[in-house]
């Protein structure tokens, strides 16, 4: 009998972790069942049970790739050179993690952000998870106080602001999107980057003139 090729077992694997993923990301970890997971999977118990001892070495496994795939994003924003402004590198790393899921259709990328919650809430409950999502965050953390440090060299940040709570603020907004996203639905990420945008420009002498003239403007206009 010929021997399964490694990358079909591989593909079998990504197959089984999917149809966890989405039952995950629709009912929780903890209100799924392997029976759930094998109708989603169309699989038999014994081709998932021959990948995962049980549901949970599936949420370890789940868990694990999606803190694995956020990390990604915010690092191959952080090494983007030169950086650009805030609004453009959050907007970036958004784009970064919806798009890598869209790719397994339109379903899966909806169910995404969803998942994304169903993770940080599970890392409160196991330690071991806890571990790994600090580890993630500390080496995303080292890179953002980086370009905020950039940011600030370069005259484009208030310097005397820690550079290590910009970049906290900024890694939040990300997660606070995530959450919008699976709370209320298709929130655009552009809203996200015209959001911070104005909140950036507060400090530009150049907008308050505009507002200030368009203050004025206003004021002088009879009404109808």
């Amino acid at each position: 009998m010929p021997r399964v090729s490694q990358e079909r077992l591989d593909a079998r694997r990504r197959q089984i972790l999917e149809a966890a993923a989405r039952c995950f990301a629709r009912n929780g970890f903890h209100a799924t069942s392997m029976q759930d997971v094998l109708k989603e999977a169309g699989l038999s118990a014994g081709a998932v049970y021959r990948y995962f001892a049980g549901k949970e070495e599936l949420i370890a496994a789940v868990v694990n790739e999606v803190l694995e795939e956020i990390r990604s994003a915010f690092e191959e924003a952080a090494r983007t050179g030169p950086p650009p402004p805030p609004n453009v590198l959050i907007g970036a790393v958004l784009r970064r993690v919806l798009r890598a899921k869209s790719e397994q259709g339109e379903e899966w990328a909806s169910l995404y952000p969803r998942l994304m919650i169903q993770v940080w809430a599970e890392t409160l409950r196991d330690p071991a998870l806890a571990a790994v999502l600090r580890q993630g965050f500390e080496t995303v953390r080292v890179l953002w106080v980086k370009i905020v440090e950039g940011y600030q060299d370069a005259g484009m940040m208030r310097a005397d602001i820690p550079a290590l709570s910009v970049a906290r603020t900024m890694v939040a907004l990300v997660q606070g999107f995530a959450a919008q996203y699976a709370l209320f639905g298709d929130v655009p990420v552009q809203a996200v980057e015209l959001g911070l945008e104005a909140l950036m420009s507060m400090g530009d002498p150049d907008t308050r003139s505009s507002a200030d003239q368009g203050a004025v403007n206003l004021a002088e206009t009879p009404p109808n």
